[in-house]
């Protein structure tokens, strides 16, 4: 159903802004609009919040029994294959006197679709990316208790696949077994992660599947899953067979990190600060330019969203944020590490770990 008190909420914010509408495609943006998320396809779709507390939809005509389902009696504009959809969009424009207006783009929406409409109608489109990202970034204790289900659940699953890794699988076979474990128990979206064997770990968003783990081997898991609606997100690297004195001081170095991360990530803290105190502990080693990402992302209706844990994202952390917390070492065709937990910002403004599961170094023998 609609979330009429935030439609009435992002209509203050639009008006603020002097910005006439929000379109918002299909996306964890809409799933917090509705509580729902139609399949996003090449066909144009998206949902329209005015700065008058007006919705509506446009659609292709095969979703439209489903955007009535949702709308609730708001209007729906269906469009067919056969015709240019941008026609539709102008008609529900014009009805709705968005004509020549500025209307803010969320993140979901396609760029083809855009600059179709942009070239056939009369508006100005303006970045909408944070409106309802920071609308959700303080998460509600409901909100907060789902976060922490779904961190236990992979912590379980994580728990299980240390007796389950062995020299001969693929990265596959354990991706398999992750996303099995995930649904045992209780977790939804089980879409796996990385899995990455040794010099594929060197490349932080690596999606192979094929290299075997030998009789000695790093590997790098990095997966989640949601729990009504709420993201997981984990990564934790083990060793195959004994690890040598060079993994150990590497991987050392990302725990540290990792607790440096986290023990900055305090209510109030300057987000910044955050970022350079872990990042500090992989530079002083001489390894910062193999740190290449920021510490950590926010978390919830999506995998990544407000609040970003880096640099240049200039927050200070609240009550009901939650964030990742997630150094790595990366080094070119020889190897990859990185310790991931989620953390958050709770009710009384204390720091809490919701990963449980061990992160010292694990030696599968």
């Amino acid at each position: 159903m609609i979330n009429k008190d935030l439609v009435k909420k992002l209509a203050q914010q639009l008006k603020n802004d002097g910005v006439s509408a929000l379109l918002v495609a299909p996306s964890a943006d809409l799933m917090f609009l509705v509580g729902h998320k139609p399949y996003l396809c090449e066909r144009f779709q998206a949902m329209v919040v005015t700065d008058k507390e007006e919705t509506f939809y446009i659609c292709n005509a095969l979703t439209e029994a489903e955007a009535i389902g949702f709308m609730e009696g708001n209007k729906v504009y269906p469009w067919m294959d056969s015709t240019d959809f941008t026609l539709t969009v102008k008609k529900a424009f014009e009805e709705f006197g968005l004509i020549g207006k500025k209307i803010a783009i969320n993140g979901a929406v396609r760029a083809f679709n855009l600059i179709r409409m942009m070239n056939n109608i009369e508006f100005t489109a303006v970045n909408g990316k944070d409106y309802l990202e920071l609308t959700r970034i303080i998460k509600t204790s409901e909100e907060l208790d789902n976060l922490r289900e779904a961190s236990r659940i992979v912590d379980k699953v994580f728990e299980d696949l240390i007796h389950f890794i062995k020299p001969g699988l693929t990265e596959k076979d354990i991706n398999d077994e992750i996303v099995r474990l995930c649904k045992h128990y209780g977790g939804s979206d089980c879409h796996g992660g990385i899995v990455a064997v040794d010099a594929n770990a060197a490349n932080p968003h690596y999606f192979g599947n094929s290299a075997v783990v030998g009789e000695h081997a790093v590997v790098e898991m990095d997966f989640g899953c949601t729990y009504k609606g709420m993201w997981s997100d984990i990564t934790r690297t083990v060793i195959v067979g004994k690890a040598t004195e060079r993994e150990k001081y590497l991987y050392n170095l990302v725990l540290q990190a990792n607790l440096a991360g986290e023990a900055a990530a305090v209510n109030g803290a300057y987000i910044p600060d955050i970022d350079a105190a872990a990042r500090k502990i992989i530079e002083d080693a001489g390894y910062g330019y193999n740190f290449n990402h920021r510490l950590g992302h926010g978390i919830g209706y999506a995998g990544h969203e407000a609040p970003y844990i880096h640099g240049d994202y200039h927050m200070h952390l609240a009550p009901g944020m939650a964030f990742s917390c997630e150094p790595g070492i990366y080094i070119r065709g020889e190897i990859g590490i990185r310790i991931e937990d989620l953390v958050i910002i709770n009710e009384k403004g204390e720091t809490e770990i919701l990963n449980k599961c061990t992160k010292e170094l694990i030696e599968i023998v």
